[in-house]
């Protein structure tokens, strides 16, 4: 590629990124919105489905959000009475964040969420799977 050919933004992978995340953004909002969840508070969700009673700095660190970001984040599940935040007994400057009832009954609900995501983008699984993949090892790559 010439030296030219590096600033055409359809070059930038920086970019193809930018569009792909938003268009899936677009793919979400209707899949979420019956749950009344937007993305970032379905993948926080997600990640509590997966480990509950987490400080807010491991699931800032899982999540890639900074405290300026999870904080009204939090505060904003907490108001739903999907979470709690609760100051850890053994290091009074950690802050545990439990899923309520509520929150762990609506993984039940936002279980089809992917599987009709995957409907949506009309790419085969074994694509889907490769791209994952892909996306993964570059992100090891890059993150700090």
């Amino acid at each position: 590629m010439q030296p030219q050919e590096y600033m055409k933004l359809d070059n930038q992978l920086c970019f193809a990124f930018y569009t792909c995340s938003r268009e899936m953004m677009k793919l979400y909002r209707p899949l979420l919105s019956p749950l009344g969840l937007t993305y970032t508070q379905y993948i926080t969700l997600l990640s509590l489905w997966e480990q509950d009673g987490v400080t807010v700095k491991e699931l800032g660190s899982k999540l890639f959000l900074d405290s300026g970001t999870l904080t009204p984040l939090l505060k904003k599940l907490e108001n739903m009475n999907l979470i709690t935040r609760t100051r850890d007994k053994a290091d009074e400057r950690s802050v545990l964040i439990t899923l309520t009832d509520r929150g762990r009954e609506l993984q039940e609900q936002a279980a089809e969420v992917p599987l009709k995501l995957y409907g949506e983008t009309r790419v085969t699984k074994e694509d889907i799977a490769a791209l994952h993949k892909h996306i993964q090892a570059f992100l090891s790559k890059i993150a700090e």
